[in-house]
């Protein structure tokens, strides 16, 4: 061939080797069945695209103003048959397309457990799944592993032919997780929690990314997808706790500023209650978290004195917010001890932050009774206490 020649099939050659057909050729038995629904939709409206084309391009032909032998019938206006034939048709493609919807969003609920590794094995009620929190940070990626006790940074893992469990939320502003190969698109969102449930059927390395724009490092927010065998996961699991590090709530806080382009980092330890802290939004001692937050207002809220359980804000990723109650950013300020004994009260406020700008404003020292139910310290309406 010569070199002319070559030449001239670069650009096929460069445009061709950027498709990417993950989408219809995925590696996850989720994202096959959703392949599948494409497939089938398209075909459906193909049934109606196709001969509407092509008879569009056969009456132009056969009634075209040279065609004198084609029947002229200037005052023809109905037939039953051709009324049928119109109508009929593109409505039982609807009601096809709306029965495949309807079962597909039921079945294919991100948030419903999968019941199947593929198409013909069922899944194992005895294996538990492989539980992953996911944390969009600006702009890079946070996964912890809370049965492992490891963390990374632009990194996962799962095993072939084992049920995963994300549980997805945000620091700051809304992204989507999105694994092409694995499953749909899921949005994180800051003080939320969304969930997914996948399968990875095959060993390889993916993509996984952020389909929402979210900033100026959003083209690196990307991350690789490992799919390993049993032994294989094993062997990174060891790796990523040799890789000592250790992840609480300062080098979280560390961790969540804006950064572009961070590469691969593990952690061999973690704070086990940090990912409730982050969707709590409550990382910063002495904070208030969300679920409490919620819970005494369930309660009827802290009253008139409510208003001046504030704090200095500190970090709050270089945002002024929450500056209503004064000029400086401020938080709520945590008002008891998380951890109090069941059956006892308290009446500080958690350490160790300094209590004198929320007592010199008047806000009495208030004392909660414990709920019994309570996975941690909620509280009662507050109770005057000198």
């Amino acid at each position: 061939m010569s070199r002319l020649k070559i030449l001239a099939l670069l650009p096929l050659a460069v445009a061709l080797s950027g498709c990417n057909y993950v989408v219809l050729a995925p590696a996850g038995d989720v994202a096959a069945q959703q392949r599948d629904l494409v497939i089938i939709s398209t075909v459906l409206m193909l049934l109606i695209v196709v001969p509407v084309m092509a008879l569009t391009v056969l009456f132009a032909w056969r009634y075209r103003q040279s065609n004198a032998s084609a029947r002229y019938e200037p005052d023809w206006d109905h037939s039953t048959s051709l009324e049928l034939v119109i109508w009929s048709a593109p409505l039982l493609i609807i009601v096809c397309l709306g029965a495949l919807t309807w079962m597909g969003t039921h079945l294919l609920d991100p948030y419903r457990n999968i019941g199947r590794i593929n198409a013909e094995r069922a899944v194992d009620q005895s294996q538990a799944p492989l539980e992953v929190e996911v944390v969009a940070l600006d702009w890079k990626w946070l996964f912890i592993y809370p049965d492992y006790g490891i963390a990374t940074v632009n990194e996962l893992a799962a095993p072939v032919d084992r049920p995963i469990y994300f549980h997805i939320t945000a620091s700051s502003v809304m992204n989507s997780f999105y694994i092409p190969a694995l499953a749909g698109q899921i949005y994180a969102m800051p003080g939320m929690e969304t969930s997914l449930h996948a399968v990875i059927n095959h060993a390889g390395i993916y993509k996984g990314f952020s389909a929402n724009y979210s900033g100026a490092g959003f083209s690196g927010m990307h991350f690789a997808f490992h799919g390993l065998d049993d032994k294989g996961f094993d062997a990174w699991i060891a790796s990523a706790k040799s890789a000592g590090g250790s992840l609480g709530r300062a080098e979280y806080l560390q961790l969540e500023k804006p950064s572009q382009n961070e590469p691969v980092r593990r952690y061999g330890t973690i704070d086990s209650d940090l990912y409730r802290l982050i969707l709590n939004m409550c990382v910063e001692t002495g904070k208030m978290c969300q679920s409490e937050m919620m819970a005494i207002d369930a309660k009827g809220g802290l009253g008139h004195e409510g208003l001046n359980n504030t704090l200095p804000l500190a970090y709050d990723k270089y945002a002024r917010r929450g500056t209503a109650l004064g000029p400086e950013p401020t938080f709520v300020a945590g008002t008891c001890t998380p951890d109090a004994p069941q059956g006892k009260t308290t009446a500080s406020i958690a350490a160790p932050v300094d209590t004198s700008p929320l007592l010199g404003a008047g806000l009495k020292r208030p004392t909660f009774t414990p709920l019994k139910s309570s996975s941690f310290f909620l509280g009662q309406r507050p109770k005057s206490d000198s």
